[in-house]
């Protein structure tokens, strides 16, 4: 299947601002495009990308005083099959995960595991580790939150949706990645674009997804804890440790955000 992705973001700045974009497809998806990813920036500023310390490829600009609008789109072939189930996937010990992995392991600005660790013990502790865990983890998020946009709250980390019991896509993946590492599951949250095909109606409005992936087994499988079923289609964008890693937009300076829309469509003949 083909599948049209992008998005339209306009800031309004008082002042020159300096910003830092993720809007481009993640590396592991770049043999999948057809043709380039198209990036464009309404007035015309100078960019330049870098990959950062966690393989995503971003992008720096320096966003004029008044309005600017920043528009991509990319075409991509997608298989068009599920999400992987692997329910006799294992579990590494601490002690075998390779060096680089541990950092998917701690606590980060968002995933506060110094708050949820009793918890994740006292709720999966004596459960059946690897792929099963991870499942009951998923259950357990997918229905102790409620969803809902007007739950947003950009400051919300995982304890707090654990308290709360609301929020969207991000808190279903900040508490699970939280209660994954506090079990000494690696688990690092993903973003990027999750439109409704093979879905029933009705459908929201579209916009960016968060879910997570989890190390077992030798690899990295991904988990969506707020739709808890395989779905087709996920474009990913970004990985980190949580969403300040993968921020679409980070700006440096006083701007307010003025206009936002996604759009995730199949293309057909």
């Amino acid at each position: 299947m083909r599948i049209a992705a992008g998005c339209q973001i306009t800031y309004d700045c008082a002042q020159p601002t300096p910003m830092l974009l993720m809007v481009n497809p993640h590396p592991s998806r770049e043999p999948d495009l057809i043709g380039p990813a198209v990036e464009r920036f309404d007035p015309p500023v100078p960019s330049r990308h870098y990959f950062d310390s966690f393989g995503n490829r971003c992008t720096r600009i320096v966003a004029p005083p008044g309005r600017l609008t920043i528009s991509t789109s990319i075409l991509v072939n997608d298989p068009g099959t599920p999400d992987v189930i692997m329910p006799a996937a294992w579990q590494r010990p601490v002690e075998g995960l390779p060096d680089e992995f541990l950092v998917y392991l701690l606590g980060s600005r968002y995933c506060d595991t110094d708050r949820l660790s009793d918890t994740a013990w006292s709720l999966f502790g004596t459960g059946v580790r690897g792929w099963p865990m991870v499942q009951a983890i998923c259950d357990y998020v997918h229905n102790h939150i409620t969803f809902g946009y007007e739950h947003a709250r950009a400051t919300r980390t995982a304890s707090e949706a654990f308290e709360e019991r609301r929020g969207v896509c991000r808190d279903y993946a900040h508490l699970a990645v939280t209660l994954c590492r506090c079990l000494n599951i690696p688990a690092r949250y993903c973003t990027g674009y999750l439109g409704d095909m093979g879905t029933l109606p009705p459908y929201g409005p579209m916009d960016f997804a968060a879910w997570f992936e989890v190390y077992l087994d030798d690899r990295w499988h991904t988990f969506d804890a707020r739709n808890n079923t395989p779905r087709i289609g996920r474009i990913l964008m970004a990985r980190g440790r949580d969403a300040t890693d993968v921020a679409i937009v980070t700006t440096f300076g006083n701007c307010m955000l003025s206009g936002f829309t996604v759009f995730t469509d199949e293309v057909t003949g």
